[in-house]
């Protein structure tokens, strides 16, 4: 049986809405998951946005579909067009399940709430570590609600967050034993484009033909002094900037040089590292814990796998640190 028929051809069956009743009643006691599939997906108009809001696979959903059409006789859906619209049958079937059956929809749907998980991370892990796989995480789980937190929040779920100390992280007694995902090393960096290899600055001398770029985010951090000071003893050629994602472009268009973690020059092949213009190295050590009282929530156990993927796909940028 196909899941939908093009307008102007929907079977005409006499005591479709008797027959529907009876057939829904049974499909409710039997699969109340498929008819949410169908529910879903004609509020949204579209199977793909509706395989998402119910964190389902899109081939899953139709499946699902087919067979409650199957079951009951006739197409649900039908094609207008470009437009995925309720065949005369489904909108029969809808309006069933949306009164005869609304007060045990109300409580499915009470049951099965959207989880809601918030997640404390550093600006700069988001956009060079974490980004591509939260994208990836949003699109397969969007009934939730995720909540992205600056690192100084204390109520949340997952906290990823960075230290002075490499090796002794903070502990809290509310969260799980501390994890270490990384070592960072800061070095100043700028754009190939304007400064070659050969001819790169080797000492803190050689940066005064240069305007240095800060980010507001690293200011008073203990373990980034040695740059801060740097910054400090110049009276002019220094830009103080608020946002992280500014301050990477100053960086690569603006012959400015900044300070940016190791790893950077293999997000973008056009930056050069300056190793060796201080005398010992800034480091920072990268933290993660979860939340006691939700660690064994599962969209909160998928987010920290995510998380901890994250990190072991570029296990190379960090493993020798």
């Amino acid at each position: 049986m196909p899941m939908f028929e093009m307008a102007g051809h929907e079977p005409e069956r006499a005591g479709d809405a008797e027959r529907m009743l009876g057939n829904t009643a049974l499909a409710w006691g039997q699969d109340e998951q498929t008819l949410s599939c169908f529910l879903v997906s004609a509020r949204c108009g579209c199977f793909m946005q509706a395989a998402r809001s119910l964190n389902l696979k899109a081939t899953v959903l139709r499946k699902k579909l087919a067979r409650l059409e199957a079951r009951l006789g006739y197409p649900l859906f039908v094609h207008r067009g470009n437009a995925l619209v309720l065949s005369r049958q489904g909108r029969q079937l809808q309006a069933l399940l949306q009164s005869g059956l609304a007060n045990h929809t109300e409580q499915t749907h009470a049951a099965d709430a959207p989880a809601r998980v918030r997640l404390a991370v550093p600006e700069p892990i988001v956009q060079d570590i974490l980004g591509r796989n939260l994208v990836a995480f949003v699109r397969q789980n969007a009934g939730i609600r995720l909540e992205i937190c600056a690192p100084t929040d204390d109520e949340v779920d997952v906290r990823v967050w960075l230290t002075d100390d490499p090796l002794q992280p903070a502990q809290s007694s509310a969260y799980t034993p501390s994890e270490r995902l990384a070592v960072l090393e800061y070095r100043p960096h700028i754009a190939k484009r304007y400064c070659r290899e050969v001819n790169r600055p080797v000492n803190l001398d050689d940066l005064q033909d240069y305007m240095l770029v800060q980010w507001q985010g690293d200011q008073d951090i203990k373990a980034l002094a040695p740059w801060q000071q740097l910054l400090d003893e110049r009276e002019a050629g220094v830009t103080t900037v608020p946002g992280y994602e500014l301050y990477g472009q100053l960086i690569r268009c603006s012959a400015c040089i900044g300070l940016l973690a190791h790893y950077s020059a293999q997000l973008d092949r056009g930056l050069l590292a300056l190793p060796g213009l201080f005398a010992a190295p800034m480091q920072r050590g990268l933290w993660l814990a979860v939340n006691e009282r939700t660690a064994q929530a599962p969209l909160v156990q998928v987010l920290v796998a995510m998380i901890r993927a994250s990190f072991s796909e570029r296990d190379e940028w960090f493993c020798l640190l």
